[in-house]
């Protein structure tokens, strides 16, 4: 099977980091079909940092034996959001266009419902191709923010032929935005075992620079300050700014805690402010964006992994942590609940940072335990497995129905 995926979460030349969750499950369909990537860059990304003028504005890159465009995503920043799809289908069309002629995809798999999502169901069908539409949480939970991109979300849900959601949870909310429930199917994001399992709080804490318990036989003994942590892009939906107002919280009531936040994104200066207002800059530390391959020595040397979202799909930082045997606190929200099922995750409510703080504290409080053993993960050759199949389906299924007739000498004709 030749698969087309378009969607913005991809790492790119100017984002290396960014979404490793679709880049670790593409590369694992990859590893099984034949796949090529359409991934746009937004100007307005490209504009805050030097790296538009160390590339050209189109690239292509390949990745592990795929290939990735990345042309720039022009649109008008916080207006006409209704337009945003139009946009990014004028951004890609030639590129999409160009995949078809000379790849010939037998599937078009979008991730992320608007813009990606409409504009893939715009342009697959146009040269009859079918396309399914992959949402992860944020682009389809709060559509209430914008009338316009509400509008356009649910049109593209429903025009897709088949809808992925990570999380049962999700599958539900996209049935409610009024799709037929039997094009809709849910395929969990999975995790990356060899990196991801449970070890070593002490090397962990070692790799990474952090103290380490004293040796037994030295007295008194004194362990570390309580490593609070949190990863995850700065942005309001996930809450950094709540997690900021719990730690003032402890540190009015003399709890212990050093607190390091992983991630980037438009909160950033926002949230060093309030770090300083809360006097707070040597118990929490904004670390900025680090590789996948450090975050399983985080989760391991932290005390609490804490994501206090307002709103989620199926966070893979909870699926992370959760195999390596984390203790994690996060929002009651989404699909969160459905992350571990080994009584190492607390649930508080969302928005409430006396909440997180009284949990943050009452864990803080017991006696450290080891590492547990965490619930089974699903791997990502898993997940794309099953990714695959239901894909397989969809596209057997378009090419029954125009196997009868002739297939022009160009989709586009």
């Amino acid at each position: 099977m030749r698969i087309l995926a378009i969607t913005n979460l991809y790492p790119n030349p100017h984002q290396p980091n960014r979404a490793p969750f679709n880049r670790q499950q593409f590369e694992a369909l990859a590893a099984q079909h034949e796949l090529r990537m359409i991934a746009p860059i937004a100007w307005t990304e490209e504009l805050s940092t030097k790296w538009a003028r160390k590339h050209p504005a189109q690239s292509r890159t390949n990745t592990k034996g795929v290939t990735i465009e990345h042309p720039r995503y022009w649109f008008p920043p916080k207006i006409l959001r209704g337009w945003y799809g139009h946009c990014f289908k004028r951004c890609i069309r030639k590129h999409f266009r160009r995949a078809v002629e000379e790849f010939r995809p037998d599937i078009v798999l979008a991730a992320w419902a608007y813009p990606d999502g409409w504009a893939a169901v715009e342009l697959a069908h146009e040269a009859g191709l079918p396309v399914a539409v992959k949402v992860h949480g944020s682009d389809v939970l709060l559509l209430d923010q914008s009338i316009a991109r509400r509008r356009r979300t649910i049109e593209a849900l429903n025009r897709a032929d088949m809808i992925i959601t990570v999380s049962k949870h999700l599958a539900r909310e996209v049935i409610a935005l009024g799709v037929a429930n039997e094009k809709i199917f849910v395929v969990r994001n999975g995790v990356d075992c060899n990196l991801f399992h449970p070890g070593s709080r002490q090397t962990a804490r070692t790799r990474l620079g952090l103290p380490i318990d004293e040796e037994p036989e030295r007295e008194p003994k004194k362990p570390p300050v309580p490593l609070l942590f949190f990863v995850g892009n700065l942005v309001a939906v996930k809450g950094p700014d709540v997690l900021i107002e719990a730690c003032a919280l402890l540190a009015r009531r003399s709890v212990s805690f050093d607190c390091r936040m992983i991630g980037q994104g438009p909160m950033y200066r926002v949230l060093e402010r309030k770090i300083r207002e809360a006097q707070l800059p040597q118990r929490v530390r904004l670390m900025g964006s680090r590789p996948l391959e450090e975050m399983p020595h985080w989760y391991r040397a932290a005390d609490v992994v804490i994501l206090p979202s307002r709103s989620e799909g199926l966070p893979n930082v909870l699926m992370e942590a959760n195999a390596c045997g984390a203790q994690m606190i996060a929002s009651r929200v989404g699909g969160i609940s459905e992350v571990t099922e080994n009584g190492r995750l607390v649930l508080v409510p969302p928005n409430n940072a006396a909440a997180l703080a009284a949990a943050i504290e009452h864990i803080l409080a017991q006696d450290r335990p080891e590492i547990a053993a965490p619930s089974p993960s699903r791997s990502w050759n898993a997940s794309a497995m099953l990714l695959a199949s239901i894909l397989e389906r969809l596209a057997s299924r378009t090419y029954k129905k125009r196997a009868a007739r002739p297939e022009p000498a160009s989709r586009f004709a």
